[in-house]
């Protein structure tokens, strides 16, 4: 605590003040990278086109850009290291973290649905993210970055598979 305080001008005791502990300050922090490190609904619109395929590739591709950058890939090694101490901090990451992407997707669903039959929106954009991202996501935290065209080719299958799925027969 000293050492922070140190860094950011402080006192000890004002750090304090503001966190009743070691664990406050972190969850604190935490969440500020959570904040940084999401993308808003607005940037996630601005990619999408309105062919439901393109969309859906537009948004995996964002996604994993996202996640490839060095703050997503350390924060997601700490949540992964420290879930077990903070698993609110590992749910809020999630929600707050994919949270945009699912509600667009959601509503994505929705406009198209003369094109897929999608029963609950919610569900499926999760699905369809832990479907896409998924993999590259593992690569990436572990230091195995996939090189641009092993990532187009994983998000083209696995949108390819999803849109299988729930297309209208």
């Amino acid at each position: 605590m000293e050492g922070i305080a140190t860094c950011v001008g402080m006192s000890k005791r004002t750090v304090y003040a503001r966190y009743e502990d070691k664990a406050a300050l972190f969850k604190a922090a935490v969440m500020r990278a959570i904040e940084q490190y999401t993308v808003p609904r607005a940037a996630i619109e601005a990619v999408a086109t309105d062919d439901l395929e393109e969309a859906l590739m537009a948004v995996a591709r964002q996604r994993i850009a996202n996640l490839a950058t060095p703050v997503a890939t350390r924060l997601q090694r700490i949540l992964s290291a420290q879930s077990y101490r903070f698993p609110e901090l590992f749910h809020a990451a999630f929600e707050q973290g994919a949270g945009p992407a699912i509600d667009f997707l959601a509503d994505l669903f929705e406009r198209h649905s003369a094109e897929i039959d999608v029963a609950e929106p919610q569900r499926a954009a999760a699905a369809f993210l832990g479907l896409v991202v998924g993999g590259p996501a593992r690569l990436i935290v572990s230091g195995n970055m996939p090189d641009e065209g092993e990532i187009e080719t994983r998000i083209r299958f696995a949108t390819g598979l999803f849109l299988n799925g729930v297309r209208r027969r």
